[in-house]
Parts: structure tokens; C-alpha cells; sequence
């Protein structure tokens, strides 16, 4: 998207602090996951909770491997598949459980289609896939944004998004979510690419921090 896309243009117009932070980084640029079914989508949430991403994917390749066909499994074929071998790939077995769990809820209807999940709002798709073990809002948003690329979600429970906050508005302390929320209202319709741009915030303080030991 150009520096004139609506997003830019919106939170260009109400906050000069998002107006610097998007003349430093550039366009917004979010890479959507939109093939994924919601079931293949929350499963890789659930690997990532709590590990780094490395270990997170290394997980994931050797769970897509337990499988005949190398691809990703169905709902049915997760549950078929025996508890201690998923346990071999590296699944904690509480994340195993809640697993089991998402596929049960797929195969219920709990967890809607990909083409039934486009057709419900924000706040209804966070309703229902929160009934899965494991699963809570945050994961839900990451759905949201990644695979349906809905404008306006402001995952404020997220590390990165609030780190990425007290970088740019020069904090002293890491805001609590309430606090971010309340700050977020100026950027609707458009706190999606509002969380993008922390998130750049925080990685480009990364980098710099590492630079600096370096």
C-alpha cells in the first residue's frame, strides 16, 4: 500500500506521533494468511503460545510430519493420531489438549469454516473460538488480523504492541492494555495497521539495541 492508503492517511491525520512513526518506517504492509482454515490457523496459535517463533515452527514441521500426507492434518485426522506421539513433537500436554479440543469443536461447528468465519463480525468470531481450551483473545485477534484481515483490531494484550507504544510515545513504563485501548480510539477505524506500525516500533528498538551491543 502507498503512504496515501486511508490507513495512513486516517492515523497520519489524527496522531502526529503515528504520523512520525509511518514517515520512519514506511508503507503498511501486512502479509495475509488467508488460505489457512480458522482449525490450521488457531493450531499454529496454540504451538506459538509461549515459545519463540524458531521453536514454535520447528514444533509445527515435525507435528505436519507425523502425517501420511505432509500436509497439515484435518480435525479428524489430529484426533485419530495417538496423544503420545504428538507429545513426541514437542507439544506440552496441555497443549496437546487444546488441540484435541479445537479439532472436537471443529468437527461440532464451534469453530466455523473459513467460509462461514468471513461472513461474522469481530467481536462474534471472538465469542465463539474462545469457547476452545487453550484459546483466548489474543490468539483470536492474531486470526483476525493474519488470516481474515479485519481493519480494525487492537490486540492490546500483546507484549509487542504495548512495547512498541511506550517506544514511540517515549514512556518510561510499559502501558497497560486499558491504557492503549484508550489511547487507540483515535486511530478507528484503523488500529490493525496502528498495532503493524508498534509492532515495527518495537522491532526497529530491537534492532537498535542490539546494534548498540554489538
Amino acid at each position: 500500500m502507498d503512504r496515501q492508503a486511508p490507513e495512513t492517511r486516517h492515523l497520519s491525520k489524527t496522531d502526529p506521533v503515528m504520523r512520525r512513526l509511518i514517515r520512519e518506517v514506511g508503507p503498511f504492509t501486512l502479509t495475509l494468511r488467508s488460505k489457512r482454515s480458522p482449525f490450521e490457523s488457531l493450531a499454529r496459535a496454540i504451538a506459538h503460545q509461549q515459545l519463540h517463533e524458531r521453536a514454535a515452527e520447528s514444533i509445527l514441521r515435525r507435528f505436519v510430519a507425523l502425517f501420511p500426507t505432509g500436509r497439515f492434518p484435518q480435525p479428524s485426522d489430529l484426533l485419530a493420531m495417538d496423544e503420545q506421539a504428538i507429545r513426541g513433537a514437542g507439544f506440552s500436554q496441555a497443549k496437546v489438549a487444546a488441540l484435541r479440543d479445537l479439532a472436537a469443536k471443529t468437527l461440532n461447528g464451534t469453530v466455523p469454516t473459513g467460509a462461514i468465519v468471513r461472513k461474522l463480525d469481530d467481536e462474534a468470531i471472538v465469542e465463539r473460538l474462545i469457547a476452545v481450551r487453550g484459546v483466548g483473545r489474543w490468539t483470536v485477534e492474531m486470526l483476525l488480523i493474519f488470516q481474515l484481515g479485519r481493519p480494525d483490531v487492537l490486540p492490546v494484550d500483546d507484549f509487542g504492541v504495548r512495547n512498541g507504544f511506550r517506544v514511540a510515545y517515549g514512556r518510561r513504563s510499559m502501558p497497560t492494555p486499558k491504557a492503549v485501548l484508550r489511547y487507540g480510539e483515535r486511530w478507528k477505524p484503523y488500529r490493525t495497521a496502528a498495532a503493524w506500525y508498534l509492532w515495527r516500533a518495537a522491532d526497529r528498538a530491537k534492532e537498535a539495541k542490539k546494534a548498540l551491543a554489538g
